[in-house]
C-alpha cells in the first residue's frame, strides 16, 4: 500500500447543505499522488457526521466548538501525509485540484501552494458581485509569489505547518487566521506560490445582512492581526488601495457631523468606481457599489470594536 502524501483536512460546524458536495468532488479527483480526506466535526448539532459517515472513506473526527482554526489543527494531528491541503465544507474541488496544488511545489523554496476561487451559487446577485471582486483581485492584483493566502485553498508541507505552530486558535471565527499563518510562513523562510488554475467553487454568501456581519468579524480580528504583525498594516497581496482608505473614511463619516456628508460622497464615489471596474454590468454595479459602502462602515465599526476590546484587555491587566 502506497503511503499517504497529501492529507486534505476540512472543519465543518453545522455543514449539512453543502459537505456532501465536498466529499463527492474529493471522491472524484484525478490525482496521481494517494491522498486521505479528515473531516473535523466542530461541535455540529445538525446532521455532518451522519453525511460523513455516509462517505467509508473519509476519516471522521470530533470536537468541541473551539473555531476553524482548531478544527484544521486538530486534523493536522491526524494527518499522514507530507503534506496538507486545506479546503471548507462550503467548498467544491475541481477534479485536478489537488494535482494543481502538488505541481506548484516544484517552484523554490515554497512551502505553500494556494488556489483561487469558483462559484458554486451564480443564481444569486450577491454571490455573483462577491465572487466578480474576488475574481479581479485575483487576476489584477495577486502576483505569482504573494504574502498571504485563503484557508479555503491551499496546501501546505507538513513540517513548515508544524514548525509554525499551525493555525492560531485565538481566532475563533473564521476571520484573520489565514493570513495570521501566512505571514508566519514567510517569515520563517518559505514562499507562497499562487496556482490560479487550482479551483474551488464556493457557496459565497447570498443574505446581505449575514455578509455585512461577516465583514464586521473581518475588521475586529484584523485588530489583533496588525498587532501581532504590524509589518502587514500596509496590506498584502490581496490588499487594494481602496481597503486601506475606506475605514478611516467611514470613521470620518462618523465623526464629523454634517461636514461627513462630503467624506461620504467621496467614499461613495470611490466604491462606485470599484464595483463598476469589478462588475462591468450597469445594474450589478449600481447595487455593489452600496453594498461596498456597507460593507466599509461593518468593517470600520468591526475595527473599532476591536481596538476598544484590546484596550480593556490592557486596562484589566493593569488593574490585576
Amino acid at each position: 500500500m502506497n503511503p499517504i502524501c497529501v492529507s486534505v483536512i476540512i472543519p465543518a460546524y453545522n455543514a449539512s447543505a453543502t459537505l456532501a458536495q465536498a466529499l463527492e468532488a474529493l471522491s472524484k479527483q484525478n490525482c496521481f499522488q494517494p491522498f486521505e480526506v479528515i473531516v473535523v466535526d466542530d461541535g455540529s448539532v445538525d446532521n455532518t457526521a451522519d453525511i460523513v459517515r455516509s462517505f467509508t472513506s473519509v476519516k471522521y473526527v470530533r470536537q468541541e466548538n473551539a473555531g476553524p482554526a482548531s478544527a484544521r489543527n486538530h486534523g493536522a494531528q491526524f494527518a499522514r501525509g507530507e503534506f496538507l491541503a486545506f479546503t471548507d465544507s462550503d467548498c467544491i474541488p475541481h477534479e485536478d485540484w489537488i494535482s494543481q496544488l502538488m505541481a506548484g511545489f516544484g517552484q523554490t523554496q515554497v512551502g505553500v501552494v494556494s488556489g483561487s476561487y469558483g462559484i458554486a451559487n451564480p443564481d444569486s446577485w450577491l454571490a455573483r458581485c462577491i465572487f466578480k471582486e474576488i475574481l479581479w483581485r485575483h487576476t489584477h492584483l495577486m502576483p505569482d509569489f504573494p504574502n498571504s493566502f485563503g484557508s479555503y485553498n491551499f496546501c501546505v508541507r507538513k513540517n513548515v505547518f508544524d514548525k509554525v505552530g499551525g493555525f492560531n486558535t485565538a481566532y475563533r471565527t473564521a476571520s484573520g487566521e489565514d493570513n495570521d499563518l501566512s505571514y508566519k510562513i514567510t517569515s520563517s523562510g518559505w514562499r507562497i506560490y499562487f496556482e490560479r488554475k487550482a479551483l474551488v467553487d464556493h457557496y459565497h454568501p447570498t443574505q446581505v445582512v449575514k455578509y455585512l456581519k461577516e465583514q464586521f468579524r473581518h475588521g475586529f480580528w484584523r485588530v489583533k492581526m496588525y498587532k501581532d504583525h504590524p509589518r502587514m498594516i500596509k496590506g498584502d497581496g490581496y490588499t487594494y488601495w481602496k481597503d486601506i482608505i475606506e475605514i478611516p473614511l467611514a470613521g470620518c463619516v462618523l465623526l464629523c457631523g454634517l461636514a461627513g456628508l462630503s467624506i461620504l460622497l467621496i467614499l461613495l464615489l470611490f466604491e462606485i468606481i470599484s464595483a463598476f471596474i469589478v462588475t462591468r454590468c450597469f445594474f450589478d454595479g449600481i447595487f455593489f457599489s452600496f453594498l461596498l459602502l456597507g460593507r466599509a462602515f461593518a468593517r470600520m465599526i468591526g475595527f473599532s470594536t476591536g481596538i476598544l476590546s484590546l484596550l480593556h484587555q490592557k486596562v484589566l491587566k493593569i488593574l490585576q
